[in-house]
């Protein structure tokens, strides 16, 4: 819930703006004095529309760490800023005081050390791949190390889609000696001899703390990545307290952390099973639960004929284990049966009533693919420059990457192309994904329209994560211009025969022309095409009146913007270029007051 605390008539008027908009927002009574401290143990975050000054001699007293505290934003009288004065990262309050400034016009003013450097906050990083940070960890000295340009060491047993870090990150094998490191672990100490790890040399120790190799000295920040799946089964009627004991057993003699642990997986048939839900409600765990033929279907190393015959499949605790970390790379909802890459790294440890194995899953990579909107910064989408924020490999053409590489921050790496190498772009692109990186593969417009999406989801499969991120195209950018020319049923048609066989492309048009439907041309023309635009709006001119208005806007809403409106008889097909979009109207569109407009012809009343 978010408090809005106020003390004015114009702050009452602008908290209950907020709380028509903000989902759980709660407006408090009274004074502040009293008001604050109320929100202060009631909410997850505060709004207050006071003095900083007045805020923090309030909420001071309240505060017992930044786990724990609501962030608070503050917003002055006159609307024009938004301050996150308490948990800005841990709390909230930076994402928040950019929510509010959104909605009241205001300025978000973020201090915080990691948002001045163009960088992510140790306190946040990971945190959206469901890194736990463990506690204890040296985030001061490593935060400063960060800020100050020291050489800091990055230290991952796999590659996770982690935001980029700055420059003077640098990713290392193992820590060393003395140098501030971040470590992305689900190992907490070298293996036992004699454990029963079923794997390679890296599997059991991992490239961070080799067996007998001396912990190294230096400020150091470890997060737990969710890498891990428990695999269990138990006779009926197990305790909750023989399966708990089993599984923290097996995770300590294989150097494993509990906290790298998402998911307990078993069969089916012990969905039901309180001894088993009650073990993995205990450490925080979903269960997942998996069928007897899925898990009957699994190679294992030490199946039993004995549990076949009990439940219909050789194993329940390594095969749930390796189906859940094959399949359950979405965080929030694994699938069973997904892309390979998991590894059985406990095999079967058994109790008098239970059994244990454990299992790595691999990362997934993440591509994100963005439409950068047709030139003009404030028609980028905000979601579009987050994910260019997030991601550690930037892909696109070079002249898009130079509109937007400011919003790229230090240390993500750059892979630019020319005009036409739209292939490599996209199989760089899937490339990187599969390594395990955070990409993002961007375009003009929207990505999905005659842009790189297509390509690039050609050449992808299940083992990356895809967000996709809509822009404004040029055709409603052109259409703004224009007035309302899409009003109606339209139509997009790309004139580039370079890849599409004119055939083609004409036998289309004459079905669009047929059908009566406003035409948005894309690519109508270029140095080495100049007829097709002519013959494509001689195919519309045979269905539609010669007065039929016909649109132009080259470089919409970027600097030269240039437009225009003719008839079909008498537009100048030589006005066009690879820059420019050309509408031209059904046989409804008219030109009202300077302005193209397709009527919606709905009944807009009852007869």
């Amino acid at each position: 819930m978010i408090g809005l605390i106020t003390v004015t008539a114009g702050g009452r008027l602008a908290a209950e703006r907020l709380a028509a908009v903000l989902p759980y927002a709660h407006l408090y009574d009274g004074p502040a004095a009293s008001a604050i401290p109320l929100a202060f143990t009631e909410c997850d975050a505060i709004i207050s529309f006071l003095a900083v000054g007045a805020t923090v001699r309030i909420a001071a007293p309240l505060i017992t760490g930044k786990y724990e505290d609501p962030g608070i934003v503050c917003v002055d009288e006159a609307l024009s800023y938004a301050i996150p004065v308490l948990g800005g990262h841990a709390g909230g309050a930076n994402v928040l005081a950019r929510r509010v400034a959104g909605i009241l016009g205001a300025t978000a003013v973020i201090t915080t050390a990691a948002e001045a450097a163009g960088s992510v906050g140790l306190d946040e990083f990971g945190a959206d791949l469901g890194f736990v940070l463990e506690p204890g960890s040296d985030m001061a000295p490593v935060g400063a190390a960060i800020l100050s340009g020291e050489r800091v060491t990055l230290t991952m047993e796999h590659q996770w889609p982690v935001p980029p870090l700055p420059p003077n990150v640098v990713r290392t094998a193992q820590p060393e000696p003395g140098v501030p490191a971040i470590v992305v672990s689900d190992e907490v100490r070298p293996v036992a001899a004699g454990s029963p790890v079923a794997a390679g040399p890296l599997e059991a120790a991992g490239p961070l703390e080799a067996a007998g190799a001396a912990e190294p000295p230096g400020p150091r920040v470890t997060y737990r990545p969710p890498s891990l799946v428990v695999g269990a089964g138990g006779s009926t009627g197990v305790t909750a307290g023989e399966a708990g004991l089993l599984i923290d057993e097996a995770l300590a003699a294989a150097g494993l952390s509990p906290k790298s642990v998402r998911w307990l997986a078993t069969a089916d048939i012990k969905a039901n099973e309180p001894g088993l839900l009650d073990a993995a409600s205990k450490r925080g765990w979903r269960v997942v639960t998996v069928s007897a033929a899925e898990l009957a279907s699994v190679p294992v190393p030490t199946p039993s004929e004995i549990v076949r015959a009990a439940v219909g499949t050789p194993s329940v605790a390594e095969a749930a284990a390796l189906v859940v970390a094959e399949g359950g790379q979405q965080l929030s909802r694994p699938q069973p049966g997904g892309a390979g890459g998991a590894r059985l790294i406990v095999t079967k440890r058994a109790s008098a009533h239970a059994t244990v194995a454990v299992a790595r899953r691999r990362p997934r990579g993440r591509l994100a693919l963005i439409g950068i909107g047709p030139g003009a910064r404030d028609l980028m989408a905000p979601r579009a420059i987050a994910e260019l924020r997030r991601a550690s490999v930037v892909v696109g053409m070079d002249q898009y990457v130079g509109q937007i590489a400011d919003l790229i921050p230090p240390g993500a790496r750059v892979m630019a192309s020319g005009l036409g190498q739209e292939e490599q772009r996209a199989a760089t692109a899937i490339s990187e994904a599969l390594a395990g990186r955070a990409v993002a593969l961007i375009g003009s417009g929207d990505v999905g329209i005659y842009a790189m999406a297509s390509p690039a989801l050609e050449l992808a499969d299940e083992r990356i994560d895809v967000i996709g991120v809509p822009g404004v195209t040029a055709a409603l950018a052109a259409s703004s211009v224009l007035g309302a020319p899409l009003g109606h049923d339209h139509a997009f048609i790309s004139l580039s025969d370079l890849h599409t066989q004119w055939e083609v492309i004409e036998r289309r048009v004459r079905a669009v022309a047929e059908a009566d439907l406003v035409t948005c041309f894309y690519n109508p023309a270029s140095r080495a095409r100049s007829w097709q635009l002519g013959r494509a709006l001689a195919i519309l001119a045979e269905h539609r009146p010669p007065g039929t208005p016909v649109g132009w806007v080259r470089d919409a809403s970027r600097p030269g913007q240039s437009s225009g409106i003719a008839t079909l008889a008498r537009f100048d097909p030589a006005e066009a270029d690879m820059h420019t979009l050309v509408v031209v109207g059904s046989s409804r569109t008219t030109v009202v007051a300077g302005r193209m407009v397709t009527p919606r012809e709905y009944r807009w009343a009852a007869p």
